[in-house]
């Protein structure tokens, strides 16, 4: 059975400033889990660009810094499988939440989006490790369902179809490494939807929070 396990984090270094996240606690953790795998938000063709040509910001320059940063040298260094889980297309990407409504109600939506990070960032240091707690996810949920009543069509795609391509590739490396240890490293926002996806599939020993 595949032990896997859920390790949300931020994107922005201000932010990993701000709530004590750093590079170098991601590392801690990394190596306190001890990985065989890591399962990270890269896509499939940006890592294959990184294997090719050493590109190491992706297709669209999309690719996160703490991969190039932290996850691909530590990869190479400890042994450690890569396997890139997220997924886009970049021409059914382009619209926002928002794009639909005039002007007025398009500020409204953003202020109210405003508010439901605010309320989610309030409850970024209830668990033990930064945004990584079921009270932290359960906001999160809130704010991805109030999202998708505002504008179905788009979060369909860049949010639930997004999801379910990703969990199944995380699925998919627990199928291939059925006796290792997995590591998947996202966005903090992905954390709901990854435990709610994993919690009871075959084959998988979930771990969430991993402290």
């Amino acid at each position: 059975m595949a032990v896997v396990g859920i390790l949300g984090m931020t994107h922005d270094e201000e932010m990993q400033k701000k709530y004590n996240f750093p590079l170098s606690r991601l590392e801690k953790l990394i190596e306190e889990f001890k990985p065989d795998v890591i399962c990270g938000e890269v896509h499939p063709s940006s890592w294959e660009l990184y294997l090719q040509t050493g590109e190491p910001l992706g297709i669209l320059r999309e690719t996160q810094n703490e991969y190039p940063q932290l996850i691909f040298p530590l990869c190479r260094e400890k042994g450690i499988t890569f396997v890139p889980v997220n997924w886009f297309e970049e021409d059914v990407f382009a619209e926002g939440p928002f794009d639909q409504y005039d002007p007025e109600m398009k500020a409204k939506l953003e202020k109210e989006l405003q508010s439901w990070n605010d309320k989610k960032l309030s409850a970024w240091n209830e668990g033990k490790i930064p945004f990584n707690s079921f009270e932290y996810d359960s906001i999160t949920n809130e704010m991805y369902d109030w999202l998708h009543s505002v504008n179905p069509n788009v979060q369909n795609i860049v949010w639930n179809a997004r999801h379910n391509i990703m969990a199944a590739r995380v699925k998919n490396a627990a199928k291939k490494y059925s006796d290792k240890r997995i590591l998947c490293i996202h966005g903090a926002d992905h954390n709901y939807w990854y435990y709610q996806s994993l919690k009871a599939e075959e084959g998988i020993e979930l771990v969430y929070p991993l402290k």
